[in-house]
């Protein structure tokens, strides 16, 4: 079987038109771009790959990143000026945000604090570490709200163990998949990478993202190769993700 090696094939080389639903290019908001010089920097970057279109997704985590829609809002309209000022042209950006499920994660909720992907579809996230002990009823809320709950990088979650049972588990709950393009390129160990081909192989990915922070992922991302086998279930992939806009 031919591979993405032996054809010196490269993943970004099928980016093209691809819309990034999963970044932190917002600048100052996170452990994202630093500043909006930085942001210019990744959107140029990524734009090298034929991506121009994006959904910013900053975190919203109670005592770590307590952003709020008005300050996703003003980091995001600082870079949209910038790109005018400098006369970066065909790029498509609008925002979202991740969000942990943690204590105050069902407060925003309620009080229609949450910024979604698109009206339908919410970016959510735990701890690596542990589940977070009221995730199951916060996902029941999403869902009782008409809202898809999208689960980012489940690959990277270590208490579920590489298990296909526990990810069909949360599967069964409602939730849709989002995998980290990075995973694929073992960016994060080989653990990751093992969970991320297997729940590729097995059909539980809904969505991508790059998840790109800095210019050190741009980097990472450009370096990832893939076994043809591969390839139809990302095509699909990167398709879908077209319907969130």
């Amino acid at each position: 079987m031919l591979s993405f090696f032996t054809r010196k094939e490269y993943l970004v080389d099928h980016l093209n038109g691809f819309i990034d639903i999963h970044n932190h290019i917002l600048p100052g908001i996170d452990d994202g771009a630093k500043n909006v010089e930085e942001s210019i920097q990744l959107i140029k970057a990524f734009r090298e790959f034929g991506i121009s279109k994006f959904i910013c997704t900053p975190h919203i985590m109670h005592n770590y990143h307590d952003n709020t829609p008005k300050s996703i809002n003003k980091s995001f309209t600082i870079l949209k000026k910038e790109l005018k000022t400098k006369n970066i042209d065909n790029i498509d950006i609008k925002y979202a945000a991740e969000h942990m499920i943690d204590e105050n994660f069902e407060h925003l909720l309620d009080n229609n604090e949450v910024l979604t992907l698109n009206s339908n579809h919410i970016l959510i996230e735990m701890s690596y570490l542990q589940p977070s002990i009221n995730f199951n009823q916060s996902v029941e809320k999403i869902i009782k709200k008409g809202i898809f709950p999208v689960f980012a990088h489940p690959e990277r979650y270590q208490y579920l163990n590489n298990d296909i049972k526990n990810y069909e588990k949360l599967k069964s709950q409602g939730l849709k998949f989002q995998l980290n393009l990075l995973s694929l390129g073992g960016y994060y160990g080989p653990d990751v990478k093992k969970a991320a081909l297997q729940l590729l192989e097995n059909n539980l990915y809904d969505f991508l993202g790059s998840d790109a922070h800095n210019m050190t992922h741009i980097q990472s991302l450009k370096s990832i190769k893939l076994k043809e086998g591969y390839k139809k279930n990302l095509l699909y992939l990167i398709h879908n993700n077209s319907t969130l806009v």
